[in-house]
């Protein structure tokens, strides 16, 4: 019994030494912390950023074939326009199909 007591305080102080040891960084160590997390959050946000543009590029791929299937359906006569014409519609600046 009496060494069930002596090691569950050891176990105890040990909880409490881990945390008081973390408390006693060296001023650049506390720096060095600070500098890593900022630099943690602003991957982070770089990434979300990333995930959110990667997701705009799949609606405009998706629009882009969405247009070319409805140009092809359509069965315009292409030849009778103008290179301005096919230029704006390849540009997103004009109906595929009207």
């Amino acid at each position: 019994m009496k060494k069930d007591l002596s090691r569950t305080f050891l176990v105890a102080i040990a909880f409490v030494a881990v945390p008081l040891a973390g408390c006693s960084k060296s001023p650049s160590d506390k720096l060095a912390d600070r500098v890593e997390n900022a630099a943690d959050a602003r991957a982070d946000n770089l990434e979300a950023q990333a995930d959110m543009l990667d997701n705009r590029a799949d609606r405009v791929r998706q629009a882009g074939e969405e247009r070319s299937d409805a140009i092809e359906a359509a069965d315009r006569n292409v030849a009778a326009m103008s290179q301005e014409q096919r230029d704006a519609i390849v540009a997103n600046q004009a109906p595929a199909v009207r």
